[in-house]
């Protein structure tokens, strides 16, 4: 299954054209680096929470708005074969020399998809037009009963209008000097971190399909049924700026 590269970070919200272009130029070096799919994603819908956010998960700043973006790549091995090259390559120094928002308040991480499912005729529908993304904390022991819900949810998703359901175990996830995955997350001894993002055709789509899944009973599983916290999940609604 597909192996993801998940990052969160918070940009100059000044700097939306800026990172535009920066990502835009970056995309075809990393697709020949090997990443099979590229979507950078701007915050159009993020919420703040009352235990943690996506904001402050970056430390966004009143005048930066957070991107949610990823690589996928086809496994662990051409990602990590990708990352080597990236180290290496002058080009990517050279970009790195001109990020346009702060990268030490990045997060970054590898992840291990244990769900990805799509509606069948997806694959001719275009590009994303929305995206809703998710950081969640897990109990390392409820990984099983985590991925059974994720797949009873995804088919609700589907069901109202969303295209695909990724959710991405960690794998390869460091802790930072200033931020990372575990304190985004709240993150607990014996939890893990799942990376995930529902793609749909629109937002106006996504919009319709909350409000479907709303009055719907499979959308409502008991607390005993729950196999995460869900104060410390954080989530937004997001836009793609870059597909590649």
């Amino acid at each position: 299954m597909t192996y993801v590269e998940g990052f969160v970070a918070a940009v100059p919200t000044a700097n939306k054209d800026v990172y535009y272009k920066h990502a835009a130029e970056a995309a075809p070096l990393f697709k020949e680096f090997g990443v099979r799919r590229m979507v950078e994603c701007w915050g159009d819908d993020v919420p703040d929470g009352k235990v943690n956010d996506l904001k402050g998960a970056v430390q966004a700043k009143p005048d930066e708005t957070v991107v949610f973006s990823w690589f996928e790549y086809p496994d662990k091995a051409t990602r990590d074969a990708a990352n080597q090259k990236m180290i290496s390559d002058p080009r990517m120094q050279s970009m790195g020399e001109t990020m346009p928002f702060d990268a030490k308040r990045m997060i970054v991480g590898g992840f291990d998809s244990i769900l990805d499912d799509a509606k069948e005729s997806a694959g001719g529908e275009g590009k994303t037009g929305y995206v809703d993304g998710y950081v969640v904390p897990v109990p390392g022991a409820n990984k099983e009963a985590y991925r059974t819900l994720a797949k009873k949810m995804s088919g609700v998703f589907i069901d109202y209008g969303a295209t695909r359901v990724v959710e991405a175990w960690a794998d390869d996830v460091p802790d930072g000097k200033v931020t990372d995955y575990a304190r985004a997350a709240h993150k607990k001894d014996g939890e893990t971190v799942v990376y995930s993002w529902v793609e749909w055709p629109s937002k106006e789509a996504r919009t319709a399909g909350w409000e479907k899944m709303a009055a719907d009973e499979r959308m409502k599983p008991s607390s005993e049924d729950t196999p995460f916290d869900g104060a410390r999940m954080i989530y937004g609604g997001f836009v793609p700026i870059v597909e590649a």
